[in-house]
C-alpha cells in the first residue's frame, strides 16, 4: 500500500515542530481511510473516521508508554480505542520489555474464565504477525490459595524454577488477556517490576525524547492503520461469503486458542443462521466485526454472544441469527445496519484440538423464513421488554467491568 506524501508545510506546522511528523502522520492516515476500497456508505466512511480518531488518541497515549527502563501495564485495545478485531469479552493489557532484562509479574487472579500471557517478538506489521516466543494460560503459572501470584521474565537460565519464564531473542512485548464469560466476574489485579530499576525513577522527558515521542506516535499510527487494513485480506476476504470455516489455531495467537473465521454480505431481508455445539472448552465466543477490523458496538447492541450468555437448545446446540432486521429471538446477532463485515468465533483454555465437529454450520436465508430454519423457535422467541431488559444487563455490567 503506497502512503501519500505530506510535508510539514501541509499540516501547517513550522519545520522544526516537534509535532510535525505526528501530524503529517494524521493526515496520511485520514488519506487512507477517506479512500478505503470497501467503504460503501458515509456511514461507512463515518466509522472510519471515528476509528481513526481513537487511533489518534490512543497512539499519543501508548508511545509515552514505549520506554522499558521502568515498564507498566497498559490497555492496549478496548472499547474506546478498538483495534485487531478486539475481543468484547476480553480485557487486553501489554508492557513493552527487553529480552536482556528480568522482570517480576505479579498480582491476585480474579474469578474471569481466563488469564493468559504472551512474550511478542515485535509487533503487527502491514507484511506479517509477531512470532509468539511463549504463549501460556494461568495454569501455567503457581497460584496460592487467596489467588495471588509471582512469576519471573528473564533471559535463559538453567534450574530457573516453575515461575521463570525465559525471553526469546528480540522479546519486545508482553501482553496479558483476561477473558470474561457472563460479564459478571470479578478481574484481577496485575503489575510489572523491572528487577534492576524498581524503586528508583526513571528520566524526566527532554525535547529530545518528547520529539522521539510524536515521532513514534506517528509511526505506531500509521502501522495501525495499515495493518488492519491488510488483516482481513490475509485472513478473511479471500473465503466465500457467508461460511466459517473449521476451527483452527490462531495466526499469532495463544497455543491454547482456536478460531473459526469468515466474513457476511447481507441484504437487509436476509439472514444467517449459525449452528454451533455449546462448547467444553472453558470459553466459546462469538463476535461480529467491521472491515476496519474492529468489534461493532457490543455494549449497547448485541454483536457478541458467548457460551454463557447465549441460549441453548434442548440438543445442545447454540443457534445465532445474524441479521440487521429483528428476528425476535433471544439469539439475535445484530449487523447495526452494516451490509458487510467480520464473523469470527473463538475457543480458549482448550485442552484438545478444536475440529471441524465442533465448528459452526451456515445457512443464508430469507428474515421472514428464520423460524423455519430454528427446531425450538417457540423457546428461541423474545418480546420487546425482555430484548430491552438483556441489553441493559450487557450495559451495567460493562460498566462494572470498567470501573471496577
Amino acid at each position: 500500500m503506497n502512503q501519500p506524501s505530506t510535508t510539514t508545510a501541509d499540516t501547517g506546522a513550522p519545520p522544526d515542530s516537534l509535532t510535525a511528523p505526528f501530524l503529517a502522520a494524521v493526515a496520511q492516515a485520514e488519506t487512507l481511510i477517506a479512500g478505503a476500497e470497501f467503504v460503501r456508505s458515509d456511514a461507512d466512511r463515518a466509522e472510519g473516521y471515528d476509528y481513526l480518531a481513537a487511533g489518534i488518541a490512543a497512539c499519543l497515549r501508548l508511545s509515552g508508554a514505549h520506554g522499558t527502563s521502568h515498564p507498566y501495564f497498559v490497555s492496549s485495545t478496548g472499547p474506546y480505542a478498538k483495534m485487531g478485531l478486539d475481543n468484547p469479552d476480553t480485557l487486553y493489557y501489554h508492557a513493552n520489555i527487553e529480552p536482556t532484562a528480568e522482570y517480576v509479574v505479579s498480582g491476585v487472579r480474579g474469578s474471569t474464565v481466563d488469564l493468559s500471557f504472551q512474550v511478542l517478538k515485535g509487533d503487527y506489521t502491514a507484511t506479517d504477525v509477531p512470532g509468539g516466543a511463549d504463549a501460556f494460560d494461568d495454569r501455567r503459572i503457581p497460584i496460592a490459595p487467596d489467588g495471588s501470584f509471582s512469576i519471573r521474565f528473564g533471559p535463559a537460565k538453567a534450574d530457573a524454577g516453575e515461575d521463570y519464564f525465559p525471553l526469546g531473542e528480540g522479546a519486545s512485548m508482553l501482553a496479558v488477556r483476561e477473558v470474561y464469560s457472563d460479564w459478571t466476574e470479578r478481574k484481577g489485579s496485575i503489575r510489572i517490576e523491572r528487577v534492576d530499576t524498581v524503586g528508583t525513577a526513571p528520566d524526566e522527558p527532554d525535547l529530545a525524547r518528547l520529539r522521539k515521542r510524536y515521532r513514534a506516535a506517528g509511526n505506531m499510527l500509521l502501522t495501525r492503520v495499515h495493518t488492519w487494513f491488510n488483516f482481513p485480506k490475509w485472513f478473511y476476504l479471500d473465503l466465500p461469503v457467508n461460511t466459517l470455516t473449521a476451527p483452527r489455531l490462531t495466526p499469532g495467537g495463544l497455543s491454547t486458542q482456536y478460531s473459526s473465521v469468515g466474513h457476511f454480505d447481507l441484504a437487509d431481508d436476509q439472514a444467517l443462521v449459525i449452528t454451533v455445539p455449546k462448547s467444553d472448552a472453558p470459553y466459546q465466543g462469538f463476535q461480529l466485526g467491521s472491515l476496519w477490523y474492529i468489534s461493532l458496538d457490543y455494549v449497547n447492541h448485541q454483536t457478541s454472544l458467548n457460551h454463557a450468555q447465549a441460549q441453548v437448545d434442548p440438543d445442545g446446540m447454540i443457534r445465532m441469527v445474524v441479521s440487521n432486521r429483528d428476528p425476535g429471538i433471544t439469539n439475535w446477532i445484530e449487523t447495526t445496519g452494516r451490509t458487510r463485515g467480520i464473523l469470527q468465533f473463538r475457543w480458549q483454555r482448550t485442552d484438545r484440538p478444536m475440529t471441524e465437529a465442533d465448528g459452526p454450520g451456515v445457512e443464508l436465508v430469507d428474515v421472514a423464513d428464520v423460524a423455519a430454519h430454528l427446531p425450538y423457535y417457540d423457546n428461541n422467541r423474545i418480546d420487546a421488554a425482555a430484548w430491552r431488559d438483556r441489553i441493559a444487563a450487557r450495559q451495567r455490567a460493562f460498566a462494572e467491568r470498567m470501573l471496577g
